[in-house]
């Protein structure tokens, strides 16, 4: 069998009493997009924590390319190639397009002025709008405020930083979640583009048509639980309602 590109078995998550999540397996192929469904309370928030390295497992393990990572920090897991883009996005508003992309990954002039703090800004107004352009977003300037972007683009930024950074796999959260339905159909795009640069993609939304339309894979959680994990064919939007809300048995 191939080694999965990333992977995470039998993880379990306890806060005291509650069990947020009770020994979910998850495993991802590059070029793979997974949707990642299920009702409020269903745990899909707990596992991206997980995977993300903001939480670590009660029990369980992580693996990356075969190999057995025990994430310290979001940072970390960012470092081994891990992207993750929350439904707030974490863009800046005071802050340029290209400062929001570089955003802690800035990158200073060479020399003496560098080790005093100056920016390379022209390189990363260049580089951000070539980074945005290679994953399918126009921006008119890489300068521009995000405050002075719709909400669509500056979603679509956000998820271009996202997917321009990733070198393994990248997991958004709810990503065409308040957007019309060009600006989504633009972010389902985006998602594809990823996939075809052998990105391993996990798409968490309620949006069901979107996780039906862009997904190879679903995998349904339901109270802590992994209820159903399947190729997205055997799915129509009626089986998947029911999935996620118990009323059709998927096993």
């Amino acid at each position: 069998m191939t080694t999965p590109l990333y992977e995470v078995r039998n993880a379990s998550k306890h806060y005291g009493s509650v069990i947020a999540l009770d020994d979910v397996s998850l495993s991802i192929a590059p070029g793979e997009v997974i949707g990642l469904v299920g009702d409020n309370g269903a745990g899909k928030s707990t596992l991206v924590k997980i995977l993300s390295g903001a939480h670590e497992p009660t029990h369980g393990q992580i693996f990356l390319e075969g190999v057995e990572r025990r994430w310290s920090s979001p940072h970390e897991a960012l470092e081994a190639g891990v992207e993750t883009l929350y439904q707030d996005s974490g863009l800046a508003p005071h802050l340029s397009v290209s400062a929001n992309v570089f955003l802690g990954r800035e990158e200073y002039v060479k020399g003496l002025l560098g080790k005093l703090g100056f920016l390379a800004q022209k390189k990363m107004d260049l580089d951000a709008h070539a980074n945005l352009e290679r994953v399918g977003i126009a921006v008119p300037q890489s300068n521009r405020s995000i405050s002075q972007l719709s909400g669509g683009q500056r979603q679509a930024v956000a998820i271009g930083r996202a997917v321009s950074w990733a070198s393994k796999v990248i997991i958004l959260d709810e990503p065409t979640n308040h957007l019309g339905a060009r600006q989504a159909g633009e972010v389902l795009a985006i998602i594809r583009r990823a996939k075809a640069q052998g990105l391993g993609v996990i798409f968490i939304s309620h949006t069901l048509p979107h996780v039906l339309e862009v997904t190879d894979r679903i995998v349904v959680l339901r109270l802590g639980k992994v209820v159903a994990d399947a190729p997205t064919t055997e799915f129509d939007a009626e089986k998947l309602l029911g999935t996620i809300t118990g009323l059709i048995d998927s096993k």
